[in-house]
């Protein structure tokens, strides 16, 4: 089902779809993991999107690039629906990984670069790459792209 792909090509966090849906938050979620959608639901979905239920129901999501909607996504969006379409996920962790790599990384060059020039600009590109992840982690907590589903442990 493409529900999360519409979602997020229209800019529509889960919360913002479910309150247009008349739905709850949950609900989405269920649905967007993969599990079964009640017929209600669907049409529900379906008329706060603006599309056909057939639509809902689809494997791929092909958006088109002509539309507003395509063309005020930010380019990283872009570059996940590209990867959503081969099939490569990615995963939140892996960003937070990369994040801090990068930022003690960036620090160690950055005080390096009181000894050597180039250590230095390295290590300014590493803290560029660390706050650049960390939007990327962030835009994907907003837009719920990541692959893995977090569960919440009950007590």
């Amino acid at each position: 089902m493409i529900l999360k792909e519409l979602r997020i090509s229209r800019q529509l966090s889960q919360e913002q779809l479910a309150q247009m849906s008349g739905l709850n938050v949950r609900t989405i979620q269920r649905i967007e993991s993969g599990k079964n959608a009640s017929t209600e639901s669907l049409k529900c979905l379906a008329s706060a999107l603006s599309v056909d239920v057939s639509t809902l129901k689809q494997d791929k999501f092909f958006p088109d690039k002509s539309s507003d909607n395509w063309k005020s996504l930010s380019l990283l969006l872009k570059i996940w629906f590209m990867l959503n379409f081969l099939q490569i996920r990615s995963k939140r962790a892996t960003a937070v990984r990369v994040e801090v790599i990068s930022h003690v990384s960036g620090f160690i060059f950055c005080c390096l670069g009181l000894i050597n020039e180039a250590a230095l600009a390295g290590g300014l590109i590493m803290l560029a790459t660390g706050y650049l992840f960390h939007l990327l982690k962030w835009q994907g907590d907003k837009y719920g792209i990541w692959f893995e589903h977090q569960t919440i442990k009950g007590s």
